[in-house]
């Protein structure tokens, strides 16, 4: 990809994601009567801007980002919760894509150049057909789908169909990284259809890294520099920014990747340059367990634990969060929430520094 090609795709995914022209029909927000919705926007909106309200980070896993009708309910979470606070959203790659994009460096590798080109095709039609199943007006489909296909376009143009093609590190975080990319602009989407301003953000804008490609380290403070030049006029504006988890950029400005499963840690990250008041990793859990649910039939649902409690579980082997995440969020004393977004009912699990009580969730509606 030149220069002017990445400059004019990451352009288009900063690009505003146009506000929808109303709630979706059958929505609660449908139902009330226009006067009250108009009061009741306004209301929300000046708390928005006035910077009066909390400010929490949203992060989702590719589990809650699996098509259209996931998307649609993740970004509902985030409209019904702007309602009480300021909102930053970091998103994974929708489920199976990192993989499958990874696969494709690999045939790279083993020059099977028409396989990888089949497969990059693959995820374009995947990513244009959530786009599809949005059911999005007619304008703002077509300026989704230019920028899809210009997010396309810079895939397939890293994937020769012949010849010799140099495979190393920095590609394989090139391409690993398209899928935060096409994700940040599908949930941008999805919440302008339900009223809510959105703009796609790639934390390579602002997240910088060491040179080590799989396994980048975050600067953090320059990180938190940047960030806010990037985040903060946005949430001034009262518009939602919709970071890509996972990835950054070295000095010189290559794409990097923080390792796989990372996109927590770019919640983390993203929450410690904002200053937010807490972390909500929504994911396809009810929270944090004694041990591995799946492994340990008498594992218990805890509903508090502090970051030293957290720290002890995951030593023990049970699956708590990305290993980066504990540090920084003990570091700044960020509360965390661990959260199933399937059962938006039930409390899920917080970590913070107060001492507390491991104990069982047992909220009538977590079962």
């Amino acid at each position: 990809m030149s220069s002017d090609q990445a400059q004019e795709s990451v352009v288009e995914e900063r690009g505003l994601a146009p506000a929808s022209r109303g709630p979706a029909p059958g929505s609660c927000a449908a139902a009330l009567h226009p006067q009250a919705r108009a009061v009741g926007a306004q209301a929300e909106l000046a708390g928005v801007l006035s910077g009066q309200l909390p400010l929490f980070v949203y992060k989702f896993g590719g589990s809650s980002l699996a098509g259209a009708d996931r998307i649609l309910h993740a970004a509902a979470l985030v409209r019904d919760a702007r309602r009480q606070a300021r909102l930053a959203v970091v998103v994974s790659a929708m489920r199976g894509v990192t993989d499958r994009l990874l696969s494709i460096a690999q045939s790279l590798v083993d020059g099977a150049f028409g396989l990888a080109r089949a497969e990059a095709e693959f995820l374009i039609h995947l990513h244009n057909e959530t786009l599809r199943e949005l059911h999005l007006n007619a304008d703002e489909h077509a300026q989704v789908q230019r920028d899809l296909h210009l997010l396309g376009r810079d895939l397939l143009q890293d994937l020769p169909l012949q010849g010799k093609r140099k495979v190393d590190a920095a590609l394989f975080d090139r391409l690993a990284s398209f899928g935060e990319r096409f994700s940040a602009r599908l949930f941008a989407a999805a919440l302008a259809k339900l009223g809510v301003p959105a703009s796609p953000v790639v934390s390579s804008d602002f997240l910088l890294t060491s040179d080590e490609f799989r396994i980048a380290k975050p600067d953090i403070a320059q990180s938190k520099r940047n960030g806010r030049e990037v985040l903060r006029p946005l949430l001034e504006a009262g518009i939602v920014p919709v970071v890509t988890g996972f990835i950054g950029a070295a000095r010189d400005g290559r794409i990097t990747t923080l390792g796989r499963n990372s996109s927590d840690y770019s919640g983390a990250i993203v929450a410690h340059v904002l200053d937010a008041n807490e972390l909500v990793i929504w994911t396809d859990v009810d929270g944090i367990y004694t041990a591995n649910s799946g492994a340990a039939p008498d594992a218990r649902l805890l509903s508090d634990v502090t970051y030293a409690q957290a720290y002890a579980l995951a030593a023990s082997g049970a699956k708590v969060l990305h290993a980066e995440v504990l540090p920084l969020a003990a570091k700044t004393r960020l509360v965390v929430w661990v959260r199933n977004t399937f059962k938006p009912h039930a409390r899920g699990t917080r970590i913070g520094p107060e001492r507390a009580a491991w104990s069982e969730a047992v909220a009538e509606g977590a079962a």
